[in-house]
């Protein structure tokens, strides 16, 4: 007989924080609010690529930034450039956002008004694919580099994922990744997906991927 107690404490805390993220959910769907959460490893482009993207959209509708990272504020600085409101979040060592902690960074963000607000969270292609955050959608960024069995090795992640952008085909002549391979290996987990190949470097498919967020962003509000 063990001299010890073991508890079985994930099932309650994914519990709570489902309920949490639902409870955000309605209330974004009240205020018209869209929230994208962004995930990728880092080394992605996902700044650049949301540089891009906010450049693109942020006259025809008001848009909101929350940076996620264990520490530092580059990538708000960054942002912060694209005259769009943006805060930085640390996590204080998590390698995630929860809904909770999303909560609390749209409460700092003061979304009121906001039309789109994004968060690009923690780079990590494992925790953040275990919470639901709250957002109305979810968007993952893969780069050419980092190879086309990403699906493969992190099948959650692509699970959840709502639209999947492959970044950086401006430089697949000098990289082994096979794209139909890989968007294969992504539908095969989640036929679902919506797969968009772009570069954030000179712009390639990036319009097709603002006009997906522009028929998101409409169809929450209705």
């Amino acid at each position: 007989m063990k001299d010890y107690k073991i508890l079985e404490i994930k099932k309650s805390v994914f519990e709570d924080n489902d309920r949490e993220a639902d409870e955000l959910r309605k209330a974004l769907k009240m205020q018209k609010t869209f929230l994208l959460n962004l995930m990728s490893s880092p080394g992605s482009g996902k700044t650049t690529t949301l540089k891009r993207t906010i450049d693109m959209l942020k006259d025809e509708m008001k848009i909101g930034v929350m940076e996620a990272d264990i520490d530092s504020d580059v990538d708000a600085a960054a942002i912060s450039e694209t005259g769009v409101k943006v805060i930085q979040l640390h996590t204080g060592g998590m390698c995630h956002l929860d809904a909770e902690m999303t909560k609390q960074g749209l409460e700092g963000l003061e979304t009121e008004g906001i039309d789109l607000a994004i968060l690009e969270n923690v780079g990590n292609l494992v925790c953040p694919a275990e919470f639901d955050t709250g957002a109305s959608r979810n968007a993952m960024i893969l780069s050419i580099p980092e190879g086309d069995d990403k699906p493969l090795k992190y099948p959650l992640m692509f699970s959840i994922c709502d639209v999947l952008l492959i970044n950086k085909i401006d430089v697949l002549p000098y990289f082994d990744f096979d794209v139909e391979a890989c968007m294969e290996r992504a539908r095969k987990i989640n036929p679902d997906i919506k797969i968009i190949p772009v570069s954030a470097r000179n712009g390639e498919g990036l319009e097709e991927w603002a006009e997906w967020l522009r028929e998101q962003v409409r169809a929450w509000k209705e």
